[in-house]
């Protein structure tokens, strides 16, 4: 007996989460509602979904901000990976548009300004630094896209531009565009990172190519070049990214 039992409360259970789906927030218990849930007991309350619903706000006829964000997440796997995708392609997801869009794509850039906040006084002294700054930003990204972050003198980065966006496989960088924030700003130094889509950090010819050149031009123009490190994604028997500097390929 103890077995069907199980069966049972389980199948009622699942029936019970079933009908969940589709139900309006506003019919949810009042405990239940992402925004009332937060006042009581704070945003970490929620779930990913949950935080979700309270940009989306509203919902379609048949699927609530709630479900809407679920199904988002379902589809792509996490919120680093909504958080890269440009607006014009989230605005095309079911019960977005572009107004939902952008408040989405505006909390994943404040998220991402606010971890930069935290480590604004933290040297950016090793490429595991580097790698904690810029990962959150450039992990998920679908395209290649080139930063050049600059530093003061005691490594803390002082901003960031982004010179080159590029094709799935490839971007193209000149070292005359790269250096062209370093000499603007004033800056002690600077360091490069990129991403691979692809999720592999291993540098390609053209890559190392473009970092020779660096440590010549950076040479000649007296500035400190600190870095290249290519961002990629963890994987078993990988590090999540690679480094020049610990390569040897900048002094």
């Amino acid at each position: 007996m103890a077995p069907k039992t199980c069966m049972l409360d389980c199948h009622v259970s699942s029936i019970a989460a079933a009908d969940l789906t589709g139900t309006r927030i506003q019919d949810l218990p009042h405990s239940e509602r992402p925004r009332e849930k937060l006042a009581q007991l704070g945003p970490a309350a929620l779930n990913d979904a949950e935080l979700m619903a309270l940009f989306i706000s509203s919902g379609t006829k048949h699927r609530s901000a709630i479900d809407i964000g679920r199904d988002l997440l379902a589809k792509y796997g996490s919120m680093g990976a909504l958080g890269g995708l440009p607006v014009s392609e989230l605005a095309k997801e079911y019960g977005l548009g572009l107004s939902k869009a952008s408040k989405l794509a505006a909390a994943f850039e404040l998220g991402t300004r606010v971890a930069r906040e935290q480590l604004r006084d933290t040297p950016l002294d090793s490429p595991e630094r580097i790698h904690e700054f810029f990962a959150p930003q450039l992990r998920h990204l679908a395209q290649e896209q080139v930063v050049v972050a600059v530093v003061d003198t005691r490594l803390r980065h002082i901003g960031t531009t982004v010179v080159s966006v590029g094709t799935v496989s490839e971007s193209n960088a000149h070292p005359r565009e790269i250096l062209r924030p370093v000499i603007t700003r004033g800056a002690h130094g600077f360091i490069l990172i990129h991403n691979h889509p692809s999720g592999d950090p291993s540098p390609s010819r053209a890559d190392e190519m473009v970092t020779r050149r660096l440590v010549e031009a950076a040479t000649l123009m007296q500035v400190r070049f600190l870095d290249h490190v290519i961002i990629g994604k963890p994987s078993p028997g990988r590090t999540a990214y690679y480094s020049f500097r610990e390569a040897g390929l900048v002094p």
